[in-house]
């Protein structure tokens, strides 16, 4: 069993050390409730909206933060979100999979949307890939909010076997449908049918709050790998839930559903 803690916060947009500071007490409150991983929100050390102040915030692998953070990691695994400046000068949306004093994983996200409300593309540059990699959780995936709404992506990850899907996202609160944000219920669309066919937990942690007029609906939640929904945090507030689950149920679900077996005869 492995107990997660899911960290529904709303950052300070810009406010790149006060959203450490708040992230080292959230990261000890996950460690006094001795849980093996906390993950927090795409972009949860510096906000969403940042156009130009991208550069005032980006930060590399050896930055003091990073460098804190990880070493927060010997005593929990970690996920978060933040501005990645590369060798090159290049700024990406970022996130890290921090695990036993080490930067596992560091995901640039691919899909940047630059339409309506959105306008990734014009401030970030793009990632290529999308990884698996061993973590305490299994075999696991870790995806930025509109890296989760492409094909290609649930077929890399599909062609990894991975048992554990961590999306973070920073989605707002858009439209009414049957009574909810239609957002609210896309995502929950999206995550069950990840976890269904590729029989495989979907871990989803969405921010909350309001920002430069956006309001971030929160709602973060799991499903197991059997299409159940198992734990959901409430919509628009800051929240913070636990939860005991079993790495084993892939496995389980596997030998129930023919979706992961029947898909492994295509090639590409």
């Amino acid at each position: 069993m492995k107990k997660i803690m899911l960290a529904q916060t709303s950052p300070i947009l810009g406010e790149l050390n006060k959203n450490f500071l708040k992230h080292l007490d959230d990261i000890d409150r996950g460690i006094e409730e001795k849980c093996d991983l906390i993950i927090f929100p795409e972009l949860s050390l510096t906000g969403y909206c940042l156009r130009d102040l991208v550069y005032d915030v980006a930060i590399n692998g050896e930055h003091e933060i990073i460098r804190k953070l990880i070493d927060k990691s010997h005593k929990i695994s970690i996920v978060f979100g933040f501005v990645y400046l590369d060798e090159h000068g290049l700024v990406y949306n970022a996130g890290a999979y921090l695990e036993n004093g080490v930067l596992s994983y560091l995901h640039k996200k691919v899909f940047l949307p630059d339409y309506t409300m959105f306008e990734e593309g014009r401030y970030f540059a793009r990632g290529t890939t999308v990884n698996g990699i061993k973590t305490q959780m299994g075999d696991t995936t870790l995806l930025i909010c509109e890296d989760a709404l492409h094909i290609s992506s649930a077929y890399a990850m599909f062609r990894r076997g991975v048992s554990t899907v961590i999306i973070i996202s920073n989605s707002p609160a858009r439209g009414v449908y049957k009574e909810q944000f239609y957002s609210k219920s896309m995502w929950e669309t999206v995550t069950k049918f990840i976890s269904m066919s590729l029989t495989s937990y979907v871990i989803f942690v969405n921010r909350t709050g309001v920002e430069e007029g956006i309001t971030f609906w929160g709602g973060s939640h799991i499903f197991n790998p059997f299409g159940d929904k198992i734990i959901g945090l409430p919509m628009i507030s800051e929240s913070y839930k636990t939860i005991e689950i079993d790495i084993n149920d892939t496995s389980r679900a596997r030998i129930n559903s023919p979706f992961y077996r029947e898909s492994n005869n295509i090639v590409g």
